[in-house]
């Protein structure tokens, strides 16, 4: 299922919510009018909540079935929250928003190029995936340019074919470039999926989102 939805007035619904195959964590401030619709759309349970204080979830976290990785800022409170609905980490790099820096479904991961040996090492052994540095379409904001799931990509325009190579070997998903929300080439902020279904902002075009279904294959 795909459907048109916006959060509080702003189309980059994925800056603030972020799902796996069962679960999505969205801002407290939301309504329930989005809360169902990410329900209907993805087929999860729906947790709200904040990180760092901030109604960014989606920007502070990227998480697959396996865990959630947080930013080195949310607090103890938010962190049991997490926590108490899936393994949860902290991420400790000067660039700790996780969402926008971390690409990842069930087979893979894209991190930002900056990461250091050991965070890589730790990211690995807690998504349980193979992590590997790079930059998409000169962005080193990886998960802010694409959206990933467990049976497709859709990334920004600007992918090399270097790295839409990278995509499929890493997330083991065939990539497909497209634009969100009437042109904007931050995917990634505009849509929230998973293997069931999409979320795209609601001044995406009906081309745009033929695109989406297609490279999030959604058929």
């Amino acid at each position: 299922m795909m459907r048109l939805s916006r959060y509080g007035g702003n189309p980059n619904i994925g800056v603030f919510a972020v799902a796996n195959e069962s679960l999505a964590f969205v801002a407290t401030s939301t309504t329930p009018e989005f809360i169902k619709d990410v329900e209907e759309a993805l087929g999860v349970k729906v947790v709200p909540t904040t990180v760092s204080g901030s109604y960014v979830v989606g920007s502070l976290v990227a998480m697959n079935s396996n865990g959630a990785v947080v930013s080195g800022m949310t607090d103890e409170s938010e962190f049991e929250l997490i926590s108490s609905v899936i393994p949860c980490m902290r991420l400790d790099e000067p660039a700790n928003a996780a969402g926008n820096n971390i690409l990842v479904n069930d087979n893979g991961a894209i991190v930002n190029p900056e990461y250091t040996d050991q965070t890589l090492g730790e990211l690995e052994d807690f998504l349980g995936v193979e992590c590997v540095r790079s930059s998409i379409g000169d962005c080193v904001t990886v998960g802010s340019v694409c959206r990933a799931t467990n049976k497709g990509c859709i990334c920004s325009m600007d992918a090399t074919d270097e790295e839409m190579d990278l995509i499929y070997d890493v997330l083991k998903v065939e990539p497909y470039k497209t634009t969100v929300n009437h042109g904007s080439r931050v995917v990634g902020a505009g849509t929230l999926a998973n293997s069931k279904g999409a979320l795209v902002g609601d001044i995406t075009t009906p081309i745009e989102m033929g695109k989406v279904e297609e490279g999030l294959a959604l058929y």
